[in-house]
């Protein structure tokens, strides 16, 4: 495989391992973080800091035991790697939980993360915080 996808493998091992440090370790420091349209944290977040405070530190606060489980990792080559798997978690506002099917596609660039674009059925996801 290629280095884009160790990276990308090591990112997911890290968020398995709750290892925020880990997760971040090869981003670069403007890469682009896009949130789906109808996600509950919509939008693209520029650099670590501001993925950290508008995707990871709000999920973490607003879900109880959110998970993103890679099952499956597709080498694109040219340094685009395509994760496909399900979110978990239970919303902490209503007690209710959601399993989520997802494809994230990845771009890595020099041995660094410079992109990220998430997919998944956002209905589902808002079911379980209505």
């Amino acid at each position: 495989m290629s280095e884009a996808y160790d990276i990308i493998k090591a990112h997911y091992a890290a968020s398995d391992r709750g290892d925020l440090d880990g997760m971040v370790e090869a981003f670069a420091d403007d890469i682009a973080w896009t949130e789906m349209a109808g996600f509950p944290y919509a939008g693209t977040y520029v650099g670590t800091d501001a993925i950290k405070a508008g995707v990871f530190g709000r999920l973490g606060q607003d879900w109880k035991g959110f998970r993103a489980d890679a099952e499956e990792l597709v080498d694109g080559g040219d340094g685009t790697v395509v994760a496909i798997g399900h979110y978990s978690g239970t919303y902490r506002a209503t007690g209710q939980a959601m399993r989520v099917r997802f494809v994230h596609v990845w771009r890595v660039k020099d041995g660094a993360i410079t992109g990220f674009e998430q997919f998944c059925d956002t209905h589902l996801v808002r079911q379980a915080m209505d």
